[in-house]
């Protein structure tokens, strides 16, 4: 990838971020464009806090630029890829949650749906040669066979969230098919680690036993979620970036879409009692919690939410295969690095 321009969107997101700060790592040469609208869906303070990482990381023979925008804005779409033409472009940009979505439909619609379509249509006008983009381990919806395999029918969404990755999939597949541009979704399975997104399970519990309030478990403490740590997702992303699906013709003559969908899990779903268990462990070891934290008196057990669903859990075998890459790094060490992070950042 050395040479090219990359263009990452949601590049001051979680994911986004951790991808620019790797990409400046590997890569000797390269112009690496990100963009973001910085909306207020969580702590814009931690996003800010993210882009000046950046900024302070960039090496010697990389050009970084940042654009402040929203890619639901044909205009600002089409003249970033005017101006920059990028070869591999990384679409991280959504609005995420689950919850969320139940609530706030309209965003999911302008982020998730015209953002996308926006992306899609820029690739067509300025093609590129592999445009890779986040889908969701929700589009398996209340899938009842596990683990779920990319070959499952995914039909079934239980959120609007959902529905709107479901949609990128089956946009980007006929984008492939009918342009020939080369793209692969990525299907994350529980994202986790330092500076993440406030929203998640994770975060919002610490935020609220350092208030000394309650957490609520779900499901009875009986979910299960394939939680996977933001470096091996960005391993994941790096490697399948590198290796676009390949542009062939049919026995028709058409082109055969260059299209392909990944999972990327680690794999081994953990029952969220045991998750929040290893956390508040990580916590007190971190001294963001006192050593004699009672944290049976802060949880409490209540029953399923709307949009949620019981399990998660990746079945990973195409991205070994392929990509010669599983997730590696196990809770304790993941949310030990998010325990530290923690500590810094707010105490």
């Amino acid at each position: 990838m050395n040479g090219k321009t990359i263009l990452v969107t949601g590049s001051a997101g979680f994911i986004g971020s951790n991808l620019v700060k790797r990409l400046f790592k590997d890569l000797k040469d390269a112009i690496i464009v990100g963009i973001d609208n910085m909306n207020d869906y969580y702590d814009v303070s931690l996003k800010e806090w993210r882009l000046n990482e950046i900024e302070g990381l960039v090496p010697a023979g990389i050009k970084y630029v940042f654009v402040k925008g929203d890619i639901a804005s044909k205009e600002t779409i089409d003249q970033l890829f005017e101006t920059y033409k990028p070869q591999v472009v990384v679409n991280l940009a959504a609005q995420a949650g689950v919850r969320y979505s139940i609530t706030n439909p309209d965003a999911y619609i302008q982020s998730n749906l015209i953002g996308f379509y926006n992306i899609l249509e820029a690739c067509r006008n300025n093609p590129v040669e592999h445009l890779v983009y986040a889908s969701s381990s929700s589009v398996y919806g209340g899938n009842k066979k596990v683990p779920f395999s990319t070959d499952d029918r995914v039909d079934n969404p239980v959120s609007l969230y959902a529905a709107t990755k479901k949609s990128n999939e089956l946009m980007a597949h006929c984008y492939s098919k009918l342009y020939d541009i080369p793209s692969t979704g990525l299907r994350f399975f529980t994202v986790y680690g330092p500076a993440g997104r406030p929203d998640m399970a994770y975060f919002g519990f610490t935020n609220k036993l350092l208030k000394g309030e309650t957490i609520q478990i779900f499901n009875y403490g009986n979910c299960r979620r394939d939680f996977t740590y933001v470096d091996d997702i960005v391993e994941g992303i790096v490697r399948v970036m590198q290796g676009a699906p390949e542009r062939k013709k049919g026995e028709d003559g058409l082109p055969v879409p260059p299209y392909a969908v990944y999972n990327i899990g680690g794999g081994q779903p953990e029952n969220l009692l045991d998750f929040v268990n290893i956390l508040q462990e990580e916590l007190v070891r971190a001294g963001v919690l006192p050593q004699d934290f009672d944290f049976e008196a802060h949880k409490k057990l209540v029953p399923m939410q709307p949009g949620d669903v019981p399990t998660t859990y990746a079945d990973a075998a195409a991205l070994e295969r392929d990509f010669g890459f599983t997730p590696k790094i196990t809770l304790r060490e993941g949310l030990r690095h998010f325990a530290e992070w923690y500590a810094k950042f707010y105490k």
